[in-house]
């Protein structure tokens, strides 16, 4: 008991920017906690009986210029499962640094220090014109086999998107949803915590997670095994990780 009140007297208070965040979190049973470094907060949930990972911090993609909110979760997905779904500006220029890294540069080769986001989309096919017309107007889709990125933006995930687009997500923030080594991620750009957006951001990664889980389950239905890329997809952010300022490549 004594070390609880220690520990209670000694925490740090939360940056009343972040109070909002903290209320929401504990209203819906999520723990909320203060990065060690105070860059950031994480906060940690579950989906069912499957925890998941929010952080809020510091980037680890140049992509995202100022602050970073990414969440992950452990899905158990086949491990050839490769999804990518981006919006349209970040698209656009990612693709134009791989083109200017790889054919303007001396690198001929893209290496496993490229992040995924760029190798895929110079290596996997487009499922873009297969999306519901407002999703595709602001997203871009790739997978390792392109029917399960179809599959993957049901009706449940386009109408997150959908209002995303509309809201939260205008204008050129960078957003990524993908699926790697069996796990799910979100990767966006957030200045600054709103409890709203953080909300329905948790809200669009719930509902990727369970039509990710469906797509898995569909297997044969789509095309038979899933399909090998032979390509390295190795991630260097794990759910062990704890803190927003560990970087990733």
């Amino acid at each position: 008991m004594f070390e609880s009140i220690k520990r209670w007297i000694s925490a740090e208070p939360i940056d009343p920017q972040w109070e909002g965040v903290a209320d929401w979190a504990k209203e819906h049973g999520h723990v909320f906690k203060r990065a060690k470094d105070s860059n950031g907060f994480i906060i940690d949930g579950v989906f069912g009986e499957s925890p998941w990972r929010l952080e809020w911090g510091p980037p680890q993609r140049a992509y995202i210029t100022t602050q970073e909110l990414r969440i992950r979760m452990e899905l158990h997905l086949p491990p050839d499962l490769q999804m990518l779904l981006l919006s349209r500006p970040l698209t656009e220029m990612l693709e134009g640094e791989t083109f200017d890294r790889y054919t303007q540069g001396t690198q001929t080769q893209i290496d496993v220090a490229t992040p995924e986001e760029m190798r895929w989309l110079a290596m996997f096919s487009k499922s873009t014109q297969g999306l519901p017309k407002l999703v595709r107007s602001h997203f871009e889709a790739v997978a390792s086999n392109p029917l399960t990125a179809v599959a993957w933006v049901d009706s449940t995930l386009a109408g997150q998107l959908e209002l995303a687009s509309q809201s939260w997500l205008i204008g050129t923030t960078p957003f990524v949803l993908i699926t790697l080594r069996g796990r799910l991620y979100l990767r966006m750009q957030l200045d600054s915590p709103d409890p709203l957006v953080v909300a329905q951001a948790v809200a669009l990664f719930d509902a990727a997670a369970q039509s990710a889980l469906r797509v898995a389950g569909m297997g044969a239905e789509i095309a038979g095994e899933w399909p090998a890329s032979g390509v390295s997809t190795s991630w260097q952010i794990h759910l062990e990780e704890s803190e927003p300022d560990e970087r990733a490549s």
